[in-house]
């Protein structure tokens, strides 16, 4: 089950609410990431689903032909939608079991994270576990959530999830790193259906009723999506189940969160540039240059720079302020100019 409605604020404003970040052309290449998490999907599992916004479907459908589409009428974040396709599953396949991705992550070694979905999955159908993955940290990093593991009680490379942490401070991230006993919480699950179904039953029974009467086709969509609560799976439910467990990884995992994360998949000049389109970078070094086909970006003497043109919108910010680009979509939103989002 791929996730593939999001929209990809901080990628702005090449990313957009009709043109998310997962459908660009942003692989190396020319290829999407929803068009790579398909392909991991299929390393693993028998058939792959995606959940998406009902605006993204046509798109989807052709980066994933073969793929079962399931469109959402509105955004009501991660517990619905894995609820939904849970949900749909069920009618099929009660005894199904899911391999939960995000469809905007980059990661360098495939093959390694197969094996360890495959580890994840073999945890689920032994013990009737949640299983999730935990990326192997490798700097205090302030913006992705913690896995707190136990790593003592490791098993067949499996360790159980003592609780799952926010996005920290600094020095809390630093704190965490030094104990080697948190892992950055990558988003990705394996579940079993009837496990899922039933810890929202638990957790979020409105959700739950609803999902699966949506499924059946006794309920509409468009009538009751709206109704349900925006929550995420980790709020709803991974912050209270038992019998959670992590296979750690160290797969080069990177979930594009800011453009400033886009070296790692597109690589660099000999200036360490990256760059996209035409772009004529004098006495420059360290920036990402992104532009369209039809105009020419070029820059005279600046470094660490993000500089994109993309349709009606240029960009230009420091490298590391990347996370800050969410503030100008929220500007744009607040002064009522969604034409440019």
């Amino acid at each position: 089950m791929i996730l593939g409605g999001g929209s990809g604020t901080r990628l702005w404003p090449a990313s957009r609410k009709a043109l998310p970040k997962h459908l660009l052309p942003l692989m190396p290449d020319g290829g999407t990431l929803l068009g790579a998490a398909v392909a991991r999907g299929q390393r693993v599992a028998q058939h792959v689903l995606i959940v998406t916004a009902e605006s993204q479907r046509e798109m989807t459908a052709a980066v994933a032909p073969q793929a079962t589409i399931v469109a959402e009428p509105v955004g009501r974040n991660t517990a619905a939608a894995l609820g939904l396709a849970a949900a749909t599953i069920e009618v099929t396949d009660p005894e199904g079991v899911m391999v939960v991705l995000p469809a905007d992550h980059f990661v360098a070694d495939e093959a390694g994270l197969a094996a360890v979905l495959e580890r994840g999955l073999g945890a689920v159908e032994r013990d009737d576990v949640i299983g999730t993955v935990g990326i192997t940290p490798t700097h205090p990093e302030t913006g992705y959530g913690y896995l707190e593991t136990e790593p003592e009680a490791a098993r067949h490379g499996v360790v159980p999830v003592k609780r799952f942490v926010e996005k920290p401070d600094r020095a809390t991230a630093e704190l965490y790193l030094a104990s080697g006993r948190f892992l950055w919480n990558a988003g990705m699950f394996c579940v079993s259906v009837r496990r899922l179904l039933g810890e929202l039953a638990e957790h979020l029974p409105a959700t739950a009723a609803a999902v699966r009467a949506i499924a059946a086709g006794t309920a509409s969509a468009a009538e009751v999506y709206p109704t349900l609560r925006s929550i995420s799976i980790d709020h709803a439910v991974m912050e209270h189940a038992e019998r959670v467990v992590t296979v750690p990884a160290s797969v080069g995992w990177d979930d594009l969160g800011s453009w400033a994360a886009v070296p790692a998949l597109r690589g660099t000049d000999e200036h360490g540039n990256t760059v996209a389109g035409t772009v004529v970078a004098v006495d420059s070094s360290g920036n990402v240059l992104m532009t369209d086909d039809d105009t020419v970006l070029a820059t005279v003497g600046v470094n660490d720079l993000i500089v994109v043109k993309s349709g009606n919108a240029i960009l230009v910010i420091r490298k590391d302020q990347a996370q800050e680009v969410r503030r100008v979509v929220e500007a744009l939103s607040a002064r009522g100019l969604a034409r440019y989002l």
